[in-house]
């Protein structure tokens, strides 16, 4: 779980994530990510096929609940499951918490998740540290 208290109305912060270039500014550029394919929107059965490194990833939209929640799965990829719940929190005042919730399994059971998942970690606490940068300076700047 990761979160970032952003100065801007919560349907901004929101809004931010609806937009159709928001995946494309939301990525790091390490690892190599390509977006192959993206239907319009965040809503329930919305999907996102990307090319990380070398593995296909798609994910569905399974939750949407607008200024408050929406779920992305991974349907096809290199983890054996991957829930992401984006929750936004409005604060009061013009300001929103958003907070990036990850249960993940790496492929191979319980002893590889145990020796390996500590190494996933820190690469996903960079990532969102880097999301959530740019959802604050965005969102803040609007």
């Amino acid at each position: 779980m990761q979160s970032v208290d952003i100065d801007a109305p919560v349907e901004t912060v929101f809004g931010f994530h609806e937009r159709d270039d928001a995946l494309k500014l939301l990525t790091p550029s390490f690892p190599p990510v390509k977006l192959i394919s993206k239907t319009p929107g965040i809503g329930v059965g919305a999907r996102v096929v990307l090319r990380v490194v070398v593995f296909r990833w798609v994910a569905a939209h399974t939750v949407f609940e607008r200024n408050r929640l929406f779920v992305d799965e991974q349907i096809e990829g290199p983890m054996a499951r991957w829930v992401h719940r984006h929750e936004f929190e409005d604060l009061g005042g013009d300001r929103t918490r958003l907070t990036d919730r990850i249960e993940f399994q790496l492929p191979g059971g319980v002893l590889i998740n145990r020796l390996l998942a500590w190494t996933t970690r820190p690469g996903l606490r960079r990532m969102f540290a880097h999301r959530h940068g740019v959802t604050k300076s965005t969102c803040e700047a609007s």
